[in-house]
């Protein structure tokens, strides 16, 4: 007895079988609302940013924004001796360590700088002196929200291969944002300078104050030698003329000898400044931000692509959907099923 080894394909099994044919004659079918769906999601996405260009920044749904950039070169440090130091007296050393820069060995000034443009200390100063409460209207929980916001408008980026730390700010208002960046440009090179991280800078300012002290020290003696002097001619007893002589002679010694700190310091200074114009200092601004005329958003024109294409999609899915809908309440047995599902 031979067995029978062609299959045969049960109606059931055709029945399951999806064709494409199938899903393209479901197309077809719903083609018309296909087309209107789509096409009024593109006309409507045109309206919409057009509006929102016509209209002014404050009221538009969609308004321009700009973003302002500045640039500055960051020395590197990656020994991390002096930063650790400075982070450690400064008090940010735990502070820094919750934001990720490391205060034992491996602390970058880049990581630092990117600590500080996000630190609670910079937004709250930025929002108290451009008035960003008021501004933005903030009325509940002023100061964790215009934290929150300025960190979504506020960007800083280092590119390790160059060295350059960027900061930008985004806002309707270009020339409000370049005054923002060029704020947070000269706080960042102030709290350098207060954290002592450029040892040539600090001491080219100990050196300047020190050639300042004694050279008013030296004023000083050079005073009172001539006191002496015109002391002499005004009738002095003769027993007060050798006190005069020995005091005179003791500001001479102690002129002559101000004198050589002060040329030594000076000669000092200067050769710090040589040494200084060959090297590069710690935080150094580049380029300073420009009232932008190119907004750098939003892209309306792929805002309508995208759209017009989520319609599509959405009307196609919608399609498919009443077409399932239709054969359910075609069939008898499927009809059957729901129902006694719904009296349950």
């Amino acid at each position: 007895m031979e067995e029978n080894t062609n299959a045969t394909v049960t109606p059931a099994t055709q029945d399951d079988e999806i064709s494409l044919i199938d899903l393209f004659a479901v197309l077809l079918h719903y083609k018309l609302m296909i087309i209107i769906i789509s096409v009024l999601a593109a006309v409507a996405s045109v309206v919409f940013s057009v509006v929102s260009m016509k209209l002014p920044p404050e009221k538009s749904p969609l308004p321009n924004v700009y973003t302002p950039e500045a640039q500055m070169l960051i020395k590197e440090s990656s020994s991390g001796g002096g930063l650790s130091s400075a982070l450690a007296s400064s008090g940010l050393g735990s502070l820094a360590g919750l934001a990720g820069v490391s205060v034992g060995g491996g602390s970058t000034n880049s990581s630092l700088a990117t600590y500080l443009a996000y630190s609670n200390s910079l937004l709250d100063t930025i929002t108290d002196e451009f008035g960003l409460i008021e501004k933005y209207e903030i009325e509940e929980h002023v100061r964790a929200s215009s934290r929150k916001l300025l960190k979504k408008k506020l960007a800083v980026s280092y590119d390790s291969d160059t060295g350059i730390f960027s900061v930008a700010f985004t806002d309707i208002d270009p020339e409000f944002a370049k005054s923002v960046v060029n704020f947070v440009v000269d706080w960042l090179s102030n709290k350098f300078d207060e954290l002592g991280l450029d040892n040539n800078k600090i001491q080219k300012e100990n050196l300047e104050r020190n050639i300042q002290s004694s050279y008013n020290e030296i004023l000083r003696i050079e005073r009172e030698v001539k006191k002496l002097g015109a002391s002499v001619g005004y009738g002095n007893n003769a027993w007060d003329i050798p006190s005069i002589t020995t005091g005179s002679a003791k500001l001479q010694l102690e002129l002559d000898a101000q004198k050589q700190v002060y040329t030594q310091l000076k000669s000092q200074y200067e050769l710090l400044k040589v040494q200084m114009q060959s090297d590069v200092p710690i935080f150094q601004i580049l380029e300073r931000p420009e009232i932008p005329d190119l907004k750098s958003g939003p892209s309306r024109g792929k805002l309508c692509i995208i759209v017009t294409f989520a319609a599509f999609f959405i009307s196609v899915f919608l399609a498919f959907a009443l077409n399932a809908w239709k054969n359910i309440k075609s069939d008898p047995e499927a009809v059957k099923k729901l129902k006694l599902k719904t009296k349950e």
